[in-house]
């Protein structure tokens, strides 16, 4: 699977994106994302986009296994900020059946990833299944929940 490359132009928005939400400033969905790197033991962060969905919170990475997301897998923990606010979460991936509503959701919710997916927003779930290995999904719990069936 090919990983997604951030360019030039996408790590300044990025940047510009960070000094946004650390502010407070623009959507309520969108978090700093802290996560411990896999390789150099040292945080990282970036902005995402955490979508809420009949009371769970989920994190999409609309582009693939990018470093936060190999990051994410092999910590299993991140923190979420946003204007002085941080917590600490379990993210466990998802099995693309699980993860199907979830990135018909996300991309509801954030249209601008929609090229990534090549998808038809009103396709079926098992069509949206179909790509879900593409685009991981990961439930965010609080530290002590038990785990929930439908994880990977």
């Amino acid at each position: 699977m090919a990983t997604y490359k951030v360019g030039r132009l996408e790590r300044s928005a990025n940047l510009i994106a960070k000094l946004v939400v650390r502010a407070g400033i623009g959507p309520e969905k969108t978090h700093l994302l802290t996560v411990v790197g896999r390789r150099t033991g040292r945080a990282h962060t970036t902005p995402v986009t955490v979508l809420a969905l009949d009371g769970e919170r989920w994190l999409v990475g609309p582009y693939g296994n990018v470093s936060w997301v190999q990051n994410t897998r092999a910590c299993g923990q991140v923190t979420l900020s946003r204007r002085g606010y941080r917590e600490t979460l379990v993210a466990r991936e998802v099995d693309a059946v699980t993860a199907a509503p979830i990135l018909k959701a996300y991309l509801a919710i954030e249209p601008i990833t929609r090229p990534a997916f090549k998808i038809d927003p009103d396709a079926s779930l098992h069509e949206w299944a179909s790509i879900a290995p593409k685009h991981p999904v990961f439930r965010l719990e609080k530290q002590g929940t038990p785990e929930n069936t439908g994880g990977s």
